[in-house]
């Protein structure tokens, strides 16, 4: 007798699936778009309209032939990152953006390069030895005021690293459970910033400001135990351990789990190692030169044992200790895991204006960029800045002050100006004095406006020669690194890009140095093809650099015009015999033609 409640259901043969067999074939199988459906109606539900699946599909798919896998950037051959660079350098490069703090500057520089060339050795040298196991991390504290430079140093460091970057507020964060952000967020921020690339991020560097605004405060109730909470949960990325990518509260890299599962057809867990991560944690520490104070009293007799003004503020601060830090608040394991300590200097009206002298002051390269942005050309006198500078020091919001004091002046003047034809602006004493009083001659009298344009030439002749001057100076071992002349005409193209584009001295000598990379290249062809050595003089490399607009392209273009113009003269001469070496002067950039013509009948008539 049958059983006909079972007679329709398949038997445990059939429900195994043939390898042959294709996906279509296997039964109760809801198809592609039935899938969309219903996640697409689960996830409306849960997150609102606004989520919907758009997937092309979500069967698993086999990987092509050559595809990487996602966050899979770099080959086994390939380096991370080439890191070669010493305390010195790096803290002379500092010093040219940085005014002052010569002291947080030459820790950061030493213990920052340490950090990443510790990571350089073991990776040359393969698996990591006994050694390295629990080893202590450089993580850093920087303590000062409001805009001393502490977050400008740490980015200008990363940036000259090239490794990841990410800044975060210690404000924002909660322990888990509580409502705020999750401190491992910092971790994916950093690969997100990464572009994805896991292996990158897990060298990168990640900087949380206001960190004195976690430390736990005594009330009627006891610790703030929410503030030491966010403290505990930065112990373990701070040290090492592994973060996950994909969290429940992240919807993004929910769907990106569900792509992978659709491209690759399993479930993988991404997760970010924090080992290698410099963690840089900076704030004010309002009132910690106060504990300090009275634990050097104490063991103190004499001149520390009276010191009380605030200009000595610093002096304490850099005396400062763990135990100094537990008293203000903080946790002795997330003091221990900050073993580095930097305090930054209050800034002077001195300091501030040395700032605004600096070739590459953010402050007035700001403001020369919001000009520019409307084709008007704007240039500072020093007595100008010196006053701005006075007025910002009594702002005691550090650098910050002098944005505010310069936004003040010049509002007027980027309100109106670019409704007229006015293309020029010097900043002089009458500006920053009485600027709606100059803004009204300058619209009204034409001699102002000649004035200002005259004024101006003669202050982007100053910044010219400046210029020359910073590049020769601070790049000269650069270029030579490089294998690169920096003759006086070279630098001179130089700074004059930099002055018309407002462009950064770094960036241009890298265009250069990759442009006369460029013409050595094409003269290398040249040579292979006519089959004698062609190089070009100094001087004819400067004359194919002045070309504009300048660019590879161009580059090449002039050398394939040469390359056209030589090509049978110099295979008559090759004939000959006893040419072995071609240098290229001026003119023969300038009339190819010519210049091979007579170099051909010089050589035959010999």
């Amino acid at each position: 007798m049958s059983d006909d409640t079972g007679s329709n259901l398949p038997d445990q043969k059939e429900l195994e699936k043939d390898p042959n067999m294709s996906d279509d074939a296997i039964p109760n199988l809801p198809d592609q778009k039935e899938l969309e459906k219903d996640l697409s109606d689960y996830l409306s539900n849960k997150y609102g309209d606004r989520v919907k699946i758009v997937s092309a599909g979500l069967f698993p798919q086999a990987k092509k032939a050559g595809e990487k896998e996602q966050g899979e950037k770099h080959s086994d051959e390939q380096p991370l990152f080439d890191f070669n660079v010493k305390p010195e350098e790096l803290e002379a490069y500092l010093d040219e953006y940085v005014v002052k703090q010569q002291d947080a500057k030459a820790v950061l520089a030493t213990k920052i390069c340490t950090h990443f060339n510790r990571i350089r050795h073991s990776l040359e040298h393969g698996q990591l030895s006994r050694r390295d196991v629990g080893h202590i991390k450089n993580n850093v504290l920087l303590i000062g005021p409001t805009g001393v430079g502490k977050t400008y140093l740490i980015k200008l460091i990363a940036d000259r690293l090239g490794v990841p970057f990410i800044k975060g507020d210690a404000t924002k964060f909660s322990e888990t459970g509580y409502v705020g952000g999750d401190v491992e967020d910092l971790v994916r921020d950093l690969v997100s910033q990464a572009d994805g690339d896991i292996k990158k991020a897990q060298y990168g560097i990640i900087y949380v400001d206001e960190i004195d605004k976690i430390a736990s405060g005594m009330n009627k109730y006891g610790i703030d135990v929410s503030r030491t909470g966010v403290q505990r949960a930065f112990l373990k990325p701070m040290e090492e351990t592994e973060v996950d990518l994909k969290v429940p509260h992240d919807m993004i890299s929910q769907l990106e789990a569900m792509e992978m599962f659709r491209t690759k057809g399993k479930r993988e867990k991404r997760v970010v190692n924090t080992r290698n991560i410099l963690f840089i944690m900076s704030g004010a520490f309002d009132g910690l030169d106060d504990i300090v104070k009275k634990r050097v009293r104490k063991q103190s007799i004499g001149f520390e044992g009276t010191i009380s003004s605030k200009k000595d503020v610093p002096l304490f601060l850099k005396k400062a200790k763990a135990e100094d830090l537990i008293q203000f608040g903080f946790e002795s394991e997330f003091v221990g895991r900050l073993p580095v300590l930097a305090v930054l200097d209050e800034l002077s009206v001195d300091d501030l204006y040395e700032i605004l002298m600096n070739i590459n002051s953010s402050v007035v390269v700001g403001k020369k960029l919001d000009f520019r942005a409307y084709g008007i050309h704007i240039l500072f006198e020093d007595d100008a800045l010196r006053e701005i500078a006075e007025r910002a020091v009594k702002e005691r919001t550090g650098a910050r002050g002098l944005v505010s004091v310069m936004e003040r002046i010049l509002l007027p003047f980027e309100k109106k100006l670019p409704s007229t034809d006015i293309r020029h602006l010097s900043v002089t004493m009458d500006v920053v004095e009485n600027p709606v009083k100059e803004l009204g001659r300058i619209l009204e009298d034409p001699e102002s406006r000649a004035f200002h344009r005259e004024r101006y030439n003669f202050l982007a002749h100053v910044e010219f020669e400046r210029l020359v001057d910073f590049i020769m100076r601070t790049r000269k071992a650069y270029f030579q690194e490089h294998d690169v002349k920096p003759t006086a005409e070279r630098v001179a193209l130089i700074a004059d890009q930099c002055q018309e584009e407002i462009a950064d001295a770094w960036d241009v000598c890298d265009i250069f140095i990759r442009l006369v990379k460029e013409i050595q290249t094409c003269a290398d062809e040249i040579s292979e093809k006519c089959g004698m050595q062609v190089i070009f003089s100094e001087e004819a490399v400067d004359r194919i650099l002045a070309r504009k607009p300048r660019s590879v392209y161009t580059v090449r273009q002039v050398c394939e015009e040469v390359l056209h113009a030589f090509e049978y003269g110099l295979r008559l001469m090759k004939q000959k015999g006893d040419v072995e070496l071609i240098v290229v002067p001026v003119e023969g950039v300038d009339f190819p033609e010519a210049y091979i013509n007579s170099l051909v009948g010089d050589t035959f008539k010999l």
